[in-house]
């Protein structure tokens, strides 16, 4: 019989290159587990590291060992998506000695039905704050900050973007928190999401569905993110939607030649020209 779960070092922060990591994100702060520290570092991470699904769409795997999400995210600039940004921010969090849980949310979007729990979040207490904050770094369109998980918050704004917290419960009593954001269409449904705990090795049960599974949206097309305080891009197949926290925006049509081009001008991923080249014939 197994004894509880270590919680050091579940979450690789010893193998993580501190120093680049927060020169890759921007962060010159605090290096200390505090609330103002946690939100520096969630808006430095939300807004430099884009999300993207594009190593799926080139037919590569999705590894989420550290050592490859540094060389990815870190090294090569590139982006990830949940699972990938997550993890990473995972690690300079336990690295800087927060304390923190991982939970798992279904991204609804306004879709009816049951939705698979294939979202990656935090939960994190910082050691000067006895509140218990959500943090969402791979979501792709914020928020820009951690939101205090009190019941019933109702409509808050981090930012310019508005946002709606609820608490539910599921249909065994248990906590059902859900996330609202307002946009184009109004107020829509982003997630539910539930407290219990989530490792690393349950993230990467996701990943391999996410990553692999044909009925998965991030095998079938390329679907990137770029989120600013003032305005959130969206690439989902050749459609760009640009969107303002105003409910605004436009939306245009991209022919797949003007793909590497757009995403190195405006989601800042450089693509070597091997893949750009895969990418515009889209196979």
């Amino acid at each position: 019989m197994t004894g509880p779960v270590d919680p050091s070092y579940l979450w690789s922060g010893a193998e993580l290159d501190l120093d680049a990591y927060l020169n890759r994100i921007g962060y010159t702060g605090e290096r200390t587990p505090t609330l103002a520290t946690l939100r520096g570092l969630v808006h430095a991470h939300t807004t430099t590291i884009p999300f993207e699904n594009l190593e799926s769409i080139l037919g590569r795997g999705v590894p989420l060992d550290l050592e490859s999400l540094q060389d990815k995210l870190i090294r090569q600039r590139r982006g990830g998506y949940c699972y990938e940004n997550v993890l990473l921010f995972a690690a300079a969090l336990e690295r800087l000695g927060f304390e923190f849980t991982g939970i798992s949310g279904r991204v609804s979007m306004g879709a009816s039905g049951l939705r698979p729990a294939t979202h990656a979040l935090l939960r994190v207490r910082p050691a000067d704050d006895e509140r218990a904050w959500l943090c969402d770094v791979g979501f792709g369109a914020g928020p820009l900050a951690p939101v205090e998980l009190t019941p019933n918050r109702g409509e808050f704004s981090l930012g310019a973007w508005r946002y709606r917290l609820e608490l539910g419960a599921d249909a065994l009593g248990g906590e059902l928190w859900t996330l609202f954001q307002f946009g184009r269409d109004g107020w829509l449904d982003r997630y539910t999401f539930s407290p219990n705990p989530q490792y690393a090795i349950d993230y990467a049960v996701g990943n391999h569905f996410v990553s692999t599974a044909p009925r998965s949206p991030f095998t079938a097309r390329p679907f990137i993110q770029r989120f600013q305080p003032e305005v959130h891009h969206q690439i989902d197949a050749t459609t760009w939607t640009i969107s303002y926290p105003d409910g605004t925006g436009e939306v245009r049509e991209l022919d797949t030649t003007e793909l590497p081009k757009v995403l190195a001008e405006v989601f800042d991923i450089e693509l070597d020209a091997a893949d750009a080249a895969q990418l515009t014939r889209g196979e």
